[in-house]
């Protein structure tokens, strides 16, 4: 009995220290009770101030601003997102049409970028820069051998318009440095364009820049003279781009009236485009190729071609991305995409795939369903677009031979050599 009222009386002393610790702790200041309603945003611009006021140390506003915004917008859907200044910049720069630089792609095979293409009529071009150099320096700084991030040497090479730059590359055994200026440098998005019989033409378009439909047309014009009498466009491995150059470049294809697309949101009434009966392509054969990777603007055209029953869909399920992003840009060089709505297909299709725990691995869980190999396995209520013509993944190259000769880089490295 004695041990155990030792053993009471221990514990409350324990209590008594601790609770006094607490009260201590909370002598001079106020609980503070702040309305709040899940009707407005109050709450979150009341934690920033409260943040603001009474944090132990200082705070750096723009990096806490910035993180709740991300966070805010994650939120949302998958496709809204906040981009400082560089990504936002970066990302319009991908779909301008042009950059400016040296007009240089490179790839890193190993440790030293090795020039793949050389842009005609850039800076690169015009004073002999060729495919299979291989880069020492930019500038002073040194690129090759010491782990230089692939990124870095991008941002590096790039810059204004008329700056100067000397790139140090090594060819064979002879280091040339070529002092030049930067300049505009034309981005396409039409990668191939020839004639593969004597009527039908193959047309590779990667992206939906502000210059697609123009190339597009331009390429098609010439295919046309050469005898072109049905086209096979290539959409695989499109990820889309500006809206309003998929409804161009249907329209193109398109009879008068024709619906391409419509869109509605909670903010946006329902907004449906239709074929001018202008495009020059009405006549021509089509047929169109798709898989796993062609979305967004990829996915309006490919549906507006199936609905009305235009042309050809071969290939996989597309990606399912079809929503309308509204870009709010800021002073300081940051912004904004936010999704205001969705894009339908002309018979009333969404294209957008529903959001989930695992939206950025969807595609790879194609693979162990089954999709990627047995059409059966492609349900439309899980967005995108359907090809009227399935064609398995070939899997006939996916070997460990092949797995270990491109972990290691070998075709590139080959190619370049």
């Amino acid at each position: 009995m004695k041990g155990r009222a030792l053993f009471f009386s221990a514990l409350l002393g324990i209590a008594i220290g601790v609770l006094s610790v607490l009260i201590l702790e909370g002598i001079g200041r106020k609980n503070r009770l702040l309305r709040v309603s899940e009707e407005d945003w109050r709450k979150l611009n009341l934690i920033l101030q409260t943040v603001d006021e009474n944090y132990v140390d200082s705070v750096d506003r723009e990096k806490v601003t910035e993180a709740a915004v991300a966070a805010a917008l994650a939120a949302l859907d998958p496709h809204s997102v906040y981009m400082p200044p560089r990504q936002l910049e970066e990302a319009e720069e991908g779909l301008s049409g042009n950059f400016s630089g040296i007009g240089i792609q490179f790839n890193v095979p190993n440790d030293t970028a090795i020039v793949i293409e050389v842009i005609p009529g850039g800076p690169a071009e015009k004073i002999g820069m060729q495919a299979g150099d291989r880069l020492l320096l930019v500038d002073t700084t040194v690129i090759a051998g010491v782990h230089f991030p692939q990124d870095s040497m991008v941002r590096r090479i790039k810059g204004p318009t008329g700056t100067p730059v000397v790139v140090t590359v090594l060819r064979g055994r002879e280091r040339i440095p070529f002092v030049m200026k930067r300049g505009r440098i034309p981005t396409h998005s039409v990668d191939a364009a020839f004639m593969v019989s004597d009527t039908t033409g193959y047309l590779r378009l990667g992206k939906f820049s502000r210059t697609t439909c123009s190339e597009v047309s331009r390429a098609a014009r010439d295919l046309q003279k050469a005898g072109m009498r049905e086209l096979v466009l290539d959409l695989r491995g499109n990820s889309g781009g500006y809206f309003d150059q998929a409804f161009s470049l249907a329209d193109l294809f398109l009879r008068k009236n024709a619906p391409i697309v419509y869109m509605e949101g909670r903010h946006r009434e329902r907004e449906t485009y239709e074929a001018s009966g202008k495009g020059f392509l009405q006549d021509i054969g089509l047929k169109v190729l798709i898989d796993d990777s062609t979305a967004s603007s990829s996915e309006i055209f490919a549906g507006a071609i199936q609905d009305n029953r235009r042309g050809l869909l071969v290939g996989r399920r597309t990606f399912g991305k079809g929503l309308v992003q509204e870009p709010v840009n800021f002073t300081d060089g940051s912004g904004i995409r936010i999704t205001v709505a969705r894009f339908y297909t002309p018979s009333g299709r969404c294209i957008q795939k529903p959001y989930g725990a695992d939206y950025n691995y969807e595609v790879y869980a194609r693979y162990g369903n089954g999709e990627m190999v047995d059409a059966d396995s492609m349900k439309v209520e899980k967005g995108g677009i359907l090809p009227d013509v399935f064609v398995p993944l070939d899997t006939t190259r996916v070997g460990a031979f092949y797995q270990a000769c491109n972990r290691k880089a070998v075709p590139m490295r080959f190619a370049s050599a």
